[in-house]
């Protein structure tokens, strides 16, 4: 893969990396938990990637941490805020708005390969 399309391709996933966080957050998760539900639907995710976006959703005010240190290894959780919630269900309007209008253009270029 060229370096320019690695790139468009990081910027295209950046944004819909932060949705499929916050929908993995209604219930609260740990990283490594977050990840492995995420990989379960095929949205691969770095611990480099996510954490760092996991500080800066808490600092938005979108998620709220707490830690857990009933278990022999302590887990610090994240869960959507009611403010997080909110901008979650309106990103999700957004998403599959956006979504929609573009598979109408990119339908309309699928028929223009197969010729």
């Amino acid at each position: 893969m060229s370096n320019l399309l690695n790139s468009l391709t990081t910027e295209l996933r950046r944004g819909t990396l932060t949705l499929a966080v916050l929908s993995q957050l209604r219930t609260p998760q740990y990283g490594y938990s977050l990840v492995q539900l995420l990989e379960e639907s095929g949205i691969t995710i770095e611990q480099s990637t996510l954490y760092p976006l996991l500080r800066r959703l808490e600092k938005q005010n979108l998620v709220s941490s707490s830690w857990d240190t009933s278990e022999s290894r302590p887990r610090k959780y994240y869960v959507l805020s009611e403010y997080g919630l909110e901008i979650f269900l309106q990103l999700k309007r957004e998403w599959l708005k956006t979504s929609k209008e573009l598979h109408g253009l990119l339908k309309g270029e699928e028929d223009d390969e197969s010729n």
